[in-house]
């Protein structure tokens, strides 16, 4: 199980690797294929994109400003697996991406910019979690669009699982 920051990191790394790799070895026609509606390879690539940008530009900040902006933690952060289930439960009861995280349409031509782009947002967000103290990891809080406020922490937790999430909706889909 996952809990300290170097292992938070180590783990951002890991599925974010694994995730390039799986886009990497996707055709064009894979890519860009977006079946009942769903997202397609693409999109799913952007929707991370868009979900890490923000969680690595508040882990930039200065440590005083997501304290004077959120507030401090007033419970312990859940575990990894608490963190997952919380989620799982979220999305079972039909929470969906905010628009700011809805992707729109990625082109083949574009995946690998988008990948690089991915790439870049694990790398710098793997980086910057070894910037945070454990104590402080706890103590700050984060607003997420379906978990409401969490801390550092299980905002890192998420990020860590969101990547694996969408890996393993896409290699479903692969194997139909």
């Amino acid at each position: 199980m996952i809990a300290s920051t170097l292992e938070i990191a180590d783990e951002l790394g890991i599925n974010g690797a694994m995730f390039a790799d799986f886009i990497t070895n996707l055709s064009d026609a894979d890519f860009e294929f977006s079946p009942d509606g769903k997202w397609s390879a693409g999109q799913n690539v952007e929707h991370l994109i868009k979900s890490m940008s923000p969680v690595n530009m508040a882990l930039r900040l200065p440590k005083f400003l997501p304290r004077m902006l959120y507030g401090r933690a007033n419970r312990a952060s859940k575990t990894f697996d608490e963190l997952v289930d919380r989620y799982t439960e979220r999305l079972a009861a039909g929470g969906t991406a905010t628009s700011p995280f809805v992707p729109s349409v990625v082109l083949a031509s574009q995946k690998d910019a988008k990948l690089a782009a991915f790439s870049n947002q694990v790398a710098r967000l793997a980086r910057v979690t070894n910037t945070w103290t454990e104590a402080q990891l706890d103590e700050y809080i984060l607003p997420h669009p379906l978990l409401g406020k969490v801390t550092i922490r299980e905002m890192l937790f998420f990020s860590v699982y969101h990547i694996e999430h969408h890996l393993n909706i896409l290699k479903a889909r692969k194997k139909q």
